[in-house]
């Protein structure tokens, strides 16, 4: 059962052997740039998997096309063989970089080796057992009912590998392989020679930048022949370059704000309820050059979104907190007993758009009189795990593999390993269990719907804007087609004049 949606989703390309013409030079290596790069190489740890895919070396069993369509990758079909149990059939023409085929037995060793070190991967299935049945078939035994299996495997934690000779390090079956990693700076990438096409395939230096305004400087000097997440601020200057090309494309990711429900003042459900109602939407889209306010916690192309945008109100939010006791005082500011409504919000420099958006969120609880401190961290999701804020301003693909039960159970369902709100609620678990009862499409929707409402009602987090990302290129790269999020940014097309 696959679940297709319009074209602008991620995907992977799976290499049919149509090759354009290429240039003279398509096989020198190409400089590429963006925000964030892998932040080592062990697929089981932390986002590592999302990144490793992200950079072209990495697949999975199933993924979504650039159609968006949930479709097979390393896997050729999926059946399901009891309540629990799937049997996988494996493509028997795909190879590790070294060489040796995908098989059944590598999988399970990669798999294991996941689920014991990645909380993330549990999300939709619990703990998953696997057995080999031969060289190409993988035997699945999910811990909960998941009437989705391949929607299982396209999730971001869930990359398919097989473990490496040294411990933490893995071998993998993507375009293209590790020739050098320079930890928070750089990964050089050779073509993976066992992977269709590789002797038209560029060699790729993939940089990184902590400073997205530094990056649209490197492409402008022609240091760079891709820039991905180009700071919207810079996008009309360099468009007016004869020598690059700018692209915009909606993305599946939306940005929020996570609101820590275990800090003092946001225990009170009335408190983040004013919150919401006191950002302004339009003036963040506009902040950022591009998008629009959030309908939800999905991009309102997919068939689960609320269709409805969200709205703010500061006159409600403003009542809401006098109803709460926190009085606004000569200063514009709130008290309550005598301590003032001061929250601290969080966001990181791998997204700049919430960077810009940092100061314009300050803005608008100040109207409302919350005094807001801010911070900026390299490494979000460890400052999120130790809980030292109030506001988290947050980007994510809300819908990796074309459903929309992963982001929900890893991120907010009670003690999810990625539930940084700290949000509890036994309904809203409730909701989202019945994901685990049927794969019909419709009532997924349904679930889905559900489920929002429960989230705006109880306000664990505030979605915020649905995105426009940018991408600048060089001449030489002026073809590539940005699929709708970061998941693929090098592809197997990549170097074949695409």
């Amino acid at each position: 059962m696959s679940f297709v949606f319009r074209n602008c989703l991620a995907g992977v390309v799976i290499a049919t052997g149509l090759v354009a013409s290429l240039p003279a030079n398509a096989t020198e290596q190409l400089r590429f740039g963006a925000t964030f790069i892998t932040s080592g190489i062990d697929p089981a740890k932390g986002s590592n998997g999302w990144a490793l895919t992200s950079h072209g070396i990495g697949e999975n069993l199933f993924a979504v096309d650039k159609d968006g369509k949930l479709v097979p990758e390393l896997a050729q079909s999926a059946e399901r063989t009891g309540d629990l149990e799937w049997i996988i059939q494996l493509r028997q023409d795909r190879f590790f970089s070294d060489g040796t085929p995908v098989t059944a037995a590598a999988l399970k060793a990669g798999f294991e080796h996941t689920f014991a070190s990645n909380g993330a991967a549990l999300a939709t299935g619990g703990q998953l057992k696997f057995a080999a049945d031969g060289d190409f078939v993988l035997k699945v035994t999910t811990e909960k009912p998941v009437p989705l299996i391949q929607a299982l495997f396209a999730e971001w934690p869930l990359i398919a590998y097989k473990p490496g000779p040294e411990e933490g390090t893995a071998i993998f079956s993507g375009p293209y392989q590790i020739a050098e990693f320079k930890a928070d700076n750089a990964v050089e990438l050779s073509p993976n020679s066992h992977f269709e096409g590789a002797d038209a395939r560029a060699p790729v230096s993939l940089r990184r930048f902590g400073d997205a305004q530094a990056m649209a400087i490197a492409l402008e000097a022609g240091e760079l022949d891709l820039a991905f997440g180009l700071p919207s601020e810079s996008v009309a200057r360099l468009e007016r370059n004869p020598d690059l090309t700018i692209k915009s494309f909606p993305v599946g990711y939306q940005y929020f704000a996570f609101l820590n429900t275990e800090r003092a003042a946001l225990r009170d459900a009335a408190v983040r309820q004013a919150i919401d109602l006191a950002f302004d939407r339009e003036e963040l889209a506009a902040a950022i050059n591009g998008g629009t306010p959030a309908t939800g916690a999905y991009a309102p192309y997919f068939p689960f979104a609320a269709k409805e945008a969200r709205t703010g109100d500061l006159a409600k939010a403003e009542a809401l907190l006098d109803a709460a006791g926190w009085e606004k005082g000569g200063d514009g500011f709130r008290r309550k007993d005598g301590e003032q409504l001061r929250l601290l919000a969080i966001t990181y420099p791998q997204r700049p758009d919430l960077v810009t958006m940092l100061p314009v969120i300050k803005a608008e609880l100040a109207r409302a009189g919350i005094a807001l401190d801010t911070q900026i961290v390299d490494n979000i999701s460890e400052t999120a795990a130790g809980g030292d804020f109030d506001i988290a301003l947050w980007a994510q693909h809300t819908a990796p593999s074309g459903d929309p039960a992963f982001f929900l159970n890893s991120m907010l369902r009670s003690g999810a390993s990625l539930n940084y709100t700290n949000y509890a609620s036994a309904g809203f678990d409730a909701i989202i269990d019945r994901f685990a009862t049927t794969g019909d499409p419709e009532e997924r929707v349904r679930i889905a719907l559900d489920a929002q409402n429960k989230l705006f009602e109880d306000v664990p987090v505030s979605f915020l804007v649905s995105p426009v990302w940018y991408v600048g290129l060089s001449q030489r790269m002026k073809g590539y087609q940005p699929w709708g999020s970061d998941y693929h940014v090098l592809r197997a097309d990549i170097g074949q004049g695409k």
